[in-house]
């Protein structure tokens, strides 16, 4: 009886060195693959690459608007009302959703970092809301401008004074 653990435990050391030595067979085999294999030549001085793509020259009769003409309406703290400077970005970016056509935008709605999640979520709402409002009644068809409250949760700057939080506490259009 003493003979049956004693062949037991042979036969799990027996298997045990095998596993080991058959990852080590494994790795090593990887190593060596990856150190035999030649790094590409570099291209010869007789080599050219082909020219890259021309972009065609910059036209001054050009119509489209560019989306970086879009900008941020600033909310005062714990507020949704239009600022007078609110509501020169808001112009502007209406001229600009009159150029473009059938552009459509989304509207963010931003908080800074004080007040609690849902608070913040319903505030970045309403401050939305309020450049929806705005561009509908400067004439842009509410069916291109989407709307969406991200709260305190995509700062603009993430520092934790006045200064950052007059920057996260906005409207941000963002063309779709």
């Amino acid at each position: 009886m003493r003979r049956t653990p004693r062949i037991a435990t042979l036969a799990l050391a027996t298997l045990l060195a095998g596993m080991l030595v058959a990852l080590g067979c494994s790795s090593r085999k990887q190593v060596t693959t990856a150190e035999t294999t030649p790094p590409p030549a570099p291209p010869t001085e007789t080599e050219t690459a082909p020219p890259p793509p021309s972009a065609p020259p910059p036209s001054e009769t050009t119509t489209e608007p560019q989306a970086s003409a879009l900008q941020d309406a600033f909310f005062d703290f714990d507020a949704a009302d239009l600022r007078a400077d609110a509501k020169s970005a808001l112009e502007n970016n209406g001229k600009y959703l009159e150029r473009a056509g059938s552009a459509s935008v989304v509207i963010e709605g931003h908080c800074d970092e004080r007040g609690s999640v849902e608070y913040n979520l319903a505030l970045g709402e309403r401050r939305a809301r309020a450049a929806k409002d705005f561009l509908v009644s400067y004439g842009i068809p509410a069916t291109r401008l989407t709307t969406i409250s991200y709260g305190k949760e995509r700062p603009f700057d993430a520092g934790h004074d006045e200064s950052a939080w007059a920057k996260n506490r906005r409207a941000h259009f963002v063309s779709k």
